[in-house]
């Protein structure tokens, strides 16, 4: 079955594959020259993802750390580009290795091009990443 191509559904069926842990399907998403960046990312985590393979290796790891049980807090609103959404959201779950509640917060700016992810700007609270077991992304920190 293909994905969705308005950005509202195309963003809605890549939180039902984050949350099945499908994490091939979620970077299948991605057009191979998009770019996910991390605006309030700290030092020692990536800011910008340039491609899907550097998507794919940022994400790899996700549910192995972070196990997303739900996003009860879901806003999307649409833009003057018919192409891009802006995304309020709460992702809740626990923290894989020491099992301690994980609760963030997001928005996002999201652009989508021909039923694939070309931007993503993703505004999460860094101080969320100082508990122990949050960090998927091998940091330098």
């Amino acid at each position: 079955m293909p994905a969705p191509t308005s950005p509202a559904d195309l963003f809605r069926h890549s939180l039902r594959l984050l949350l099945d842990k499908d994490i091939p399907a979620w970077v299948a998403l991605w057009a191979e020259d998009g770019v996910m960046e991390f605006p309030f990312a700290p030092d020692g985590w990536p800011r910008r993802l340039e491609g899907k393979e550097a998507v794919a290796a940022y994400m790899h790891h996700y549910p192995d750390h972070i196990d997303l049980h739900d996003f009860p807090e879901l806003r999307i609103h649409q833009t003057t580009d018919p192409q891009t959404v802006v995304v309020e959201m709460r992702g809740v779950g626990r923290l894989v290795e020491s099992d301690a509640p994980f609760d963030m917060t997001y928005i996002a700016v999201v652009t989508v091009r021909d039923g694939h992810f070309t931007s993503y700007r993703d505004y999460w609270n860094p101080l969320a990443v100082q508990e122990p077991g949050a960090d998927f992304t091998g940091s330098s920190r």
